[in-house]
Formats: C-alpha cells, structure tokens, sequence
C-alpha cells in the first residue's frame, strides 16, 4: 500500500488549480471575469428605451451595465434586478444541433454578470452566476447560488467505516492515492492533522459568493442548479438537480451530466459522466468515472476508468477499473487497488453486526464478485489479489492469503470442517482461466483515458510476486498430508477448506509465474545491455539501482541458481509458448462447454482459434520468440 504525501498534494492543488484561479478572480471582480478584463459601461437613454421596447424591465437599470458595442436587439422579454452585466452578443452558439443567435431571452436575472457571445434563454431565474463566453443556460429553472457557497469542497467521506475512523476530506483535484493514505495511515496523526489544516485552506481559496458557468459550458433544460462551478466545455442537460458541486472539465475531457442525473455535495473531474437518473451524493468521481442507469454512488469516492451503473456504492474507496453494471450492492468498502467486477445480484454489504455499521472490507486488486455472493464483514483479500468470487457463494468474516484464488461452494461436506465453509483453490486463474487473466491486463491499456493518474498494468510485478512466494512457502511446509485442509494446518485459507489435489498444481502455478516474471527482467536486461553495446557478464550477479530488476534478479538467484544466461532464455522461449497454449484452451474450455448445451454455439460464438486475443497472443508469443533467438546468436 503506498503511502503518498497527502498534505503536499493538497498544497499543490491549492498553487495550481485552474478551478482555484477562476474562483479566486471571480471573487476580485465577477464582472471582470465574466468579460475577460474588459470595462463594462452604464447604459445609454438609447439602450434602456431600446431594451424596454424589447419587452425587457429592470428594478434600476443604472444597475445594469454592458460592453462596448453591445447590441439591445439581443435581449428580449427579461427581467434584471440588482447588479447585472451583459457582454456583447452578435454570434450565434450550437445548442442540440440547431444554430440560435447569443443573447438573452424570456429571462430573470439578478445579481449576475454575462459574457460576449453567450445565451442564456428561458431561464426561470439566474442569480449571483458569472456566465462566461461562449456558454449557454437554456430551458432551466432556478440557476442560483448563495453567498459562501464551497461549490461541494471539504465534504467528509466515511470511507470503509460508516461510523467513522476512516474519514477524508475532499478537495477538487484529490485522487485515489490522497484518499487511500489518508484513509488507512490513521495513526500519523501529525499527518491528518496537516492534511485537515490544508483543505480547510483549500476550502477557504473556494468559496465564493457566485456561481460559476465557464467557456463554452451548456447547462440546459434543467430545473435546479445551485452553488455549481461548471468547468469549461461541461454539459448539463435534463439533470434534476446538480447542487453544491464543483465539475472539473475542458474540451478534450469534457463532462456530461444529463438525463435525470441527481447530483448534490460532490466533486466530477474531467471527462465523467453521470447520467440515465444515476444519483451523486457527497461524492467525488475522479477523472473518467462514470455512473449511469438509476446508479447510485454516497459518500465515496470513485476511480478513474470506473463505472457504477443500477447498483448501489455506500462509503467506499473504489479504485480504477472497476466493473459494476448491475443491481449489486458495495459498501464499507476499502479498494484503493481496484481492477475488480461486482456481478448482478452481489451484496457485499454486511457491515451491520446488529451494533453498528461499523466493519469493513479491503476486497484487494483485481477482485471478481460472482453473481448472487454475501460477503460478510469483517473481509481482507488483499493478499489475494485476482480472486475469483463463485456464483452464489456465502463467505463467512475472515481473510485470505492465497492470489488467483477460486472460492466456491463446498462440492462435498466433510465432518470434521463447518458446512459453512467453502471450498477454495489457490492459484485457479493461473492454472484454469489465465485467458480471463491476461485479457484484462491488455482490456485495462486500451480502456485507459485517465491523463492525470499513471497506472501499473502488469499483473506479475515484484509485490504481487512476493504474495505469490509466500503463498507457495505455505502449500509446501504441509506437515501431513491429507486429503482436506483448513486454516489450521495451511494459515491464508481463510474460512474454507482445501483438497490435496489442489495443492500440487498451486504450487507448480505459483513456480512457473514467480519464474515467468522473473525471466521476462532478464530479457529486458539482455536487450537493453547489448543494445548499448555492452557485455552481459556479470548481470546474474551484481547487484542493480533499478527496484524491479533487482527484484527480479534476486527472483532467479533463489528458484534457478546456477543457470547460464542463454539456458535461462532458452527456458523463457518454452515458457511463453505454454502460456499461449494455456491462453488458448482456457477459451477452447468454454467453447466445448458451449457446444454441449447450445445447438448452434460454435455458429455464434467466436472459437478460440479465431478468437481476438488468443491471437493476438500468439503473434504476441511469436515475436517474443523471435526476439530471445535474435539474443542468443549474439550471446553465442
């Protein structure tokens, strides 16, 4: 778990924000911001007669003030009070398709300050907003903001615990990594205490008396808009209501919020959508979230490149990539690691222990959460990373130790073990799904849209390696064999029990990857050493300043001591050519599986043959191949 300087992120943010310079200049001169510096100038007697011809009134029209070349022709049928200013309006915006002329229409406005060549159009009431150029509030309701407003900045997230002991304090730009120090390294108190001081400072820096519509923004046909800095290029469009929210966006990563989407008390960065009545409250949702179809996310914090849709997220950390299209529920949940699946119907959700709601869940990287599971709480599978969740499963409170585990329901009972337990077998994913395995780790590059968080895509790396280790070390000091084991004569399984015919090919699957991952280093050290013109001799042996080689380095000093440079190559050529094989019929297991229950599968589904990624894999097998030949002619 990394720890990052949560308080300096948050000091940096505050020298930095573009949301924080808007807020800052609008609170020097609204009128100024909204028309870019410019000098706006009382109205002439033929301006006010024109305007009023123009079926438009104004409590004191000395209030109102106007940029040079103002055009009164374009704005008609509204209503000013208190402290307005128009910019000039002469061209004409995009709103759905259709070219309308900028200006003000069948319009109040009170207390606001509007920008060369915007529309604000069938606005029931716009007060205290600065609405810059280029952006458009059509067909709305209330478009408001009161004094003192911190557009959803400072809000506390029970993170993992609903009672508290976990909490975090937003703040626009804050990402996974603030989230996870703050909310796991409780004891820094020293720590939590700066990172408290600096947001309130950052809070402070974003408050503002005015609401804030930026360039080329679109709110439209939305009845309740309240204390909401709107980011450059942002649509809101039929929401219900977005109150009391920052929305961080520009024009390559532009934010949706549409549909019935209800979003109050939250932070959205750039490039998010929230849509199809999906709800956000007292949220963030970092770069590129989604949350879509009557989804509902409270009081949590969201990773980049996920989407909750249909189902239910209660104070929880979600990290980047998860997968969460349907009717589930996730609560109280810490995973910061992400990469995982909530199937339909999964309640990983008992944190109510009859007292309070007060347990917990670090569910680990990569988790699945099968159709239909109960996970009960207390849970912690981090050090099962890229476990598998079977269909129907009941887990009970505990914590597993074993990566690319399977946990499924018991397929026998036995006297000696509770028929609450189920039946886990390590290593599964290695040994039978390596296909569902290394596809998300290539499905994960290409759905990648997040430009402000650096990701580690590799499933095999040095910590994961070392779970691996330490799993294996268990499987082997197995003091009698039998045919059943549980937590008691194998620590790491948890509340299940395993069979013996499990265990052998656990340990074979943690051997080949610990290896596997370790020979690939190897390559790399070989390509980069000979591409520099340098020999290979000592590359076994010294030790290296790079963290991962030297991990890796060390990897093969303790599983294949002795072996010579090209021997080790020679094996990495045979052992890619398994995993492509192992890629390969781990789909060709699903289409015989098919075929035997569908009477056309083999006509609508994708064999493994021809299948995308089987292929890519062996091209990709090939030219690893190809390369390690190339190396050993010039090690020979």
């Amino acid at each position: 778990m990394a720890k990052v300087d949560a308080v300096g992120k948050v000091r940096e943010a505050i020298t930095t924000s573009e949301f924080l310079k808007a807020v800052s200049q609008v609170k020097e001169s609204p009128e100024a911001y909204a028309l870019d510096g410019v000098q706006a100038l009382p109205l002439t007697w033929e301006q006010i007669v024109q305007l009023e011809r123009n079926g438009n009134t104004a409590e004191d029209w000395s209030r109102v003030r106007v940029a040079e070349g103002f055009n009164p022709d374009r704005v008609r049928n509204s209503r000013f009070s208190g402290d307005v200013a128009l910019g000039r309006f002469e061209g004409t915006v995009s709103v759905g398709g259709a070219k309308l002329p900028c200006g003000m229409y069948n319009s109040t406005v009170v207390d606001s300050y509007i920008g060369d060549d915007a529309l604000v159009q069938d606005v029931k009431l716009l007060s205290r907003y600065v609405v810059r150029e280029g952006a458009v509030v059509f067909g709305c309701g209330t478009v408001v903001a009161e004094p003192g407003t911190s557009f959803g900045n400072g809000e506390e997230l029970p993170i993992a615990i609903e009672t508290g002991g976990r909490e975090v304090l937003t703040y626009a730009e804050m990402d996974v990594a603030v989230a996870e120090t703050v909310a796991s390294y409780r004891g820094d108190k020293e720590m939590l205490s700066g990172y408290e001081e600096a947001v309130k400072e950052y809070v402070e820096k974003a408050t503002s008396d005015y609401g804030v519509i930026e360039k080329g923004a679109q709110v439209l046909n939305t009845g309740r808009v309240e204390g909401v800095y709107v980011g450059p290029y942002a649509v809101i469009d039929n929401a219900r209501t977005v109150k009391n929210t920052t929305i961080l966006s520009n024009e390559e990563e532009s934010v949706e919020i549409s549909d019935g989407a209800y979003v109050v008390s939250s932070v959205v960065q750039w490039g998010c959508e929230v849509t199809s009545m999906a709800i956000v409250d007292t949220s963030v949702l970092t770069e590129h979230s989604h949350v879509e179809r009557h989804g509902k996310v409270t009081e949590s914090l969201i990773g980049p490149n996920t989407g909750v849709a249909e189902g239910e997220v209660t104070a929880s950390l979600l990290g980047p990539f998860v997968g969460f299209h349907h009717q589930a529920l996730l609560i109280a949940a810490f995973w910061p690691e992400g990469k995982g699946n909530v199937g339909y119907g999964a309640n990983v959700g008992s944190n109510h222990t009859s007292k309070a709601p007060d347990q917990e869940i670090w569910p680990g990287e990569g988790t699945f959460f099968g159709l239909g599971v109960n996970i009960k709480f207390p849970a912690n599978f981090t050090e099962a990373p890229y476990s598998i969740f079977a269909t129907g499963v009941t887990t009970l409170p505990q914590k597993i130790s074993f990566p690319f585990s399977l946990v499924n329901t018991p397929a026998a009972v036995y006297s000696s073990i509770s028929p609450a337990y189920n039946e886990i077998v390590p290593a599964w994913l290695l040994t039978d799904n390596i296909f569902t395995l290394r596809r998300n780790e290539g499905k994960f590059k290409d759905r990648n849209k997040a430009r402000r968080t650096k990701f580690v895509f590799d499933v095999f790396r040095p910590d994961t390696v070392d779970l691996m280790k330490e799993a294996r070390r268990r499987l082997q000091e197995v003091r009698e064999v039998r045919e059943v084991y549980t937590d008691k004569d194998i620590p790491g399984l948890g509340k299940n029990y395993m069979l013996e015919r499990s265990r052998k090919p656990a340990i074979e699957a943690y051997t080949f990857y610990i290896r596997y991952y370790a020979l690939l280093g190897l390559k790399e050290q070989v390509e980069r050493m000979l591409s520099e013109g340098r020999g290979v001799e000592g590359l076994l042996e010294a030790p290296s300043s790079d963290p991962k080689w030297e991990h890796q380095r060390r990897t093969l000093a303790e599983e294949l001591p002795g072996k010579e440079i090209p021997e080790l190559l020679e094996m990495l050529r045979e052992m890619q050519e398994k995993v492509a094989q192992d890629v390969e019929e781990s789909k060709r297991k699903d289409d015989r599986r098919g075929a035997r229950i569908i009477p056309d599968y083999a006509e609508a589904h994708t064999s493994a043959e021809e299948d995308k990624f089987v292929r890519q894999t062996w091209e990709d097998t090939g030219k690893l191949q190809a390369e390690i030949d190339e190396l050993l002619k010039k090690l020979s």
